[in-house]
């Protein structure tokens, strides 16, 4: 009779098995490019959310999650639709964690996710444009539009004594979106903007640039660009010419990489980061550091990845389908009050809550809180580099 139940259970555990559906996910991000050094604390974010679903065995109909990853490279729209349109097509993908950068996000948005359905959640694209984008009801993002980093970096500067700056921005649909918060914001609130130019990503020199902003002057010079390209030539250059020796640092520019390259010249410098000082913030942060894959949490956009991986889960397990269509009118439901509050290492709990039909309220490791067009209403981190690091001075 023992034999004959352990026969039973092992039929019974095999053909669950092969009833499990595995249900693939993208992670779409530039793990080339001006952001590299970040995308790897980002994707590794990511996949802890789904390892945690799928170990909870909560997740309902048999779906096991599948992450596919896919490089957008951030700076290169025609590779990223290109990405894209693989793991769609050839692989199946039913919901895409990115892009990454605003660009080449915006063009996977309407090149490839409305024409095929499929849901968006970016972790870090901030372009102001990506507001009002038609996108069918398909696109959200956990960070925060560059609109709010413009108000909170010309509140910062002022309240430094700063009354006028050269500004640059990276030519691309991110750096001119934040370039011109920027230099809106500072205005609007009494500020003088002496210079205001775009620089190219990938150049080995940045003298010409560097020499209008030097002529131009200002009380500092505010680099809207990335921190593995443009923006760090630009720096180097303002350093080497002797233009410029204090930086205003938006959240492109913020990672290790760039003090870790610059050196003790860029101690002093400060700025603003999409960052959440939420209690999902400490936990995701011990959790990061015991992962198979470790990351490091406080990594600009690895708890925005964690989210971005369970809002689309949780919205599928809420509508109780894979298909983008039905489930991403579910995600604002499940990330806003009311219902449970579910913190990083809750995952788990808040499948079992979907299936019995309860409501949750995700805060994440972001402090998650979707507004308007399915964006976050976020929070900021300011920041001063000291002794080669990113010290926090307050959130916002």
């Amino acid at each position: 009779m023992k034999k004959l139940l352990m026969a039973s259970a092992a039929t019974a555990l095999l053909a669950g098995a092969a009833s499990a559906e595995d249900v693939k996910l993208g992670i779409l991000i530039g793990f080339t490019g001006p952001i590299e050094s970040l995308t790897g604390h980002m994707a590794n974010a990511a996949e802890l959310a789904i390892s945690e679903a799928n170990a909870s065995g909560k997740v309902v109909n048999g779906w096991n999650f599948v992450p596919v990853r896919a490089d957008d490279t951030c700076g290169d729209s025609a590779a990223g639709v290109t990405a894209a349109e693989r793991i769609v097509t050839a692989d199946g993908v039913k919901g895409i964690m990115g892009g990454d950068c605003s660009g080449v996000t915006g063009a996977v948005l309407q090149q490839v996710a409305r024409p095929n359905g499929i849901a968006m959640v970016s972790p870090s694209a901030t372009s102001p444009a990506l507001s009002t984008a038609e996108d069918d009801g398909l696109f959200f993002r956990t960070a925060p539009s560059d609109a709010r980093e413009g108000e909170v970096m010309a509140d910062i500067l002022l309240e430094k004594g700063v009354k006028s700056i050269a500004l640059t921005y990276s030519n691309t649909d991110y750096g001119k979106g934040l370039g011109e918060a920027i230099a809106t914001s500072f205005t609007a609130k009494g500020g003088v903007v002496t210079i205001n130019i775009p620089h190219e990503d990938g150049k080995a020199d940045y003298s010409a640039e560097v020499a209008s902003l030097a002529a131009a002057g200002g009380d500092l010079l505010v680099v809207a660009g990335y921190l593995d390209q443009g923006g760090k030539g630009v720096i180097q250059a303002s350093l080497d010419s002797g233009a410029f020796s204090q930086f205003g640092l938006p959240g492109g520019m913020v990672g290790d990489s760039l003090p870790e390259t610059i050196g003790p010249a860029l101690d002093g410098s400060y700025g603003q980061v999409a960052q959440s000082d939420s209690a999902g913030a400490a936990i995701l942060t011990e959790m990061g550091k015991t992962n198979s894959a470790p990351f490091d949490a406080t990594s600009p956009y690895a708890g925005e990845s964690y989210d971005a991986a369970a809002l689309l889960m949780l919205a599928m397990q809420a509508a109780g389908s894979t298909d983008s269509k039905v489930y991403s009118g579910k995600i604002m439901e499940i990330a806003n009050a009311p219902g449970e509050k579910i913190l990083p290492g809750e995952i788990g709990k808040a499948l079992e809550l979907l299936a019995a039909g309860q409501d949750i309220d995700y805060d994440g490791a972001s402090g998650v809180e979707l507004i308007g067009p399915g964006e976050s209403a976020g929070r900021y981190k300011q920041f001063e580099v000291k002794d080669g690091k990113f010290e926090t001075v307050q959130y916002r």
